[in-house]
């Protein structure tokens, strides 16, 4: 398992690199490569995460598939791709998709009170504007699931705002049909996560319009980068949830003295090792595979 950081370089054709993912723009279709790179507190680090991207692919190309919704892919065949992409590198962790028209803002849902969520709760008695009712605990599911969108940002934070700021942005007849997408994928997703033993606590999706206007799912969804995955059998509110997300990294980061404000630590052996651990488990879990099947 080598620990060498994974970066897609295809000749002739720009690149637009994110925090994970490499974008070669083909004209009227992008090619999409999920690297092994793993960011935390608006850092991208140092330490990859061996396989990471194939396993966002994975689970991504799972629940495009299982959900039936509309989405941006064409191909994950190497054959189909232009000729200099038909690499082996790029096996498994690309995807030949439509361009389109992204709409700016992240539509996250959240199904229970965690991370952001939770410290929010305990200073306003609300999650992002969303007031909630009294007493709630650290982890607990709310009376239901909230919609609370987030401005998409390419570097830095991605910031919280109101759902009424959003439709000022893309209208309100927009606004309200992404809600009520986004809250529709997430509660039919976390239905058929729960029967096999996993909790999606919160999630955040993309969505595009094609040049028809046609609304899309975009980029990854539902994987452990952009969802909180608690196991089912470990859970109990009233305190912080074991995870298969990169949450594991987050808290070495948290207790390894690093300032958040400098160039972060690289990740020991062992935490590079037991997240690669939690995202097969989450892709074995939900997807019933591994990535050699």
């Amino acid at each position: 398992m080598s620990n060498a950081l994974f970066q897609s370089d295809i000749p002739g054709y720009s690149c637009r690199r994110g925090k994970v993912r490499d974008v070669y723009d083909l004209g009227d279709r992008l090619l999409i490569v999920a690297t092994d790179r793993i960011s935390a507190f608006d850092y991208i680090l140092s330490t990859p995460i061996p396989g990471k991207g194939r396993i966002l692919t994975a689970l991504s190309l799972f629940w495009f598939r299982t959900l039936g919704i509309k989405n941006h892919v064409i191909s994950t065949e190497l054959k189909d791709y232009p000729p200099a992409f038909q690499t082996e590198q790029l096996a498994g962790r690309s995807m030949l998709v439509h361009k389109c028209e992204v709409v700016p803002f992240e539509c996250v849902v959240r199904g229970y009170l965690a991370g952001s969520g939770w410290k929010d709760y305990q200073k306003t008695g609300a999650v992002c504007g969303v007031h909630l009712p009294a007493g709630l605990r650290e982890s607990e599911q709310l009376p239901e699931a909230i919609f609370t969108p987030a401005t998409k940002a390419e570097s830095g934070h991605d910031e919280n705002v109101s759902f009424a700021e959003m439709a000022k942005v893309v209208s309100e007849p927009l606004a309200t049909e992404l809600k009520t997408r986004s809250l529709d994928v997430y509660h039919r997703a976390a239905v058929m996560a729960k029967a096999k033993g996993v909790i999606i606590a919160d999630t955040k999706f993309e969505w595009g319009r094609l040049p028809d206007g046609e609304l899309i799912l975009i980029d990854e969804v539902l994987t452990p980068d952009s969802s909180r995955f608690w196991p089912g059998d470990d859970y109990a509110p009233g305190r912080g949830q074991s995870s298969y997300d990169k949450q594991y990294v987050r808290d070495w980061l948290e207790t390894s003295g690093w300032d958040k404000n400098s160039t972060p630590p690289e990740l020991p052996a062992e935490v590079v090792a037991k997240s690669r651990e939690k995202y097969l488990e989450a892709l074995i879990r939900i997807a019933g595979k591994s990535l050699d099947s």
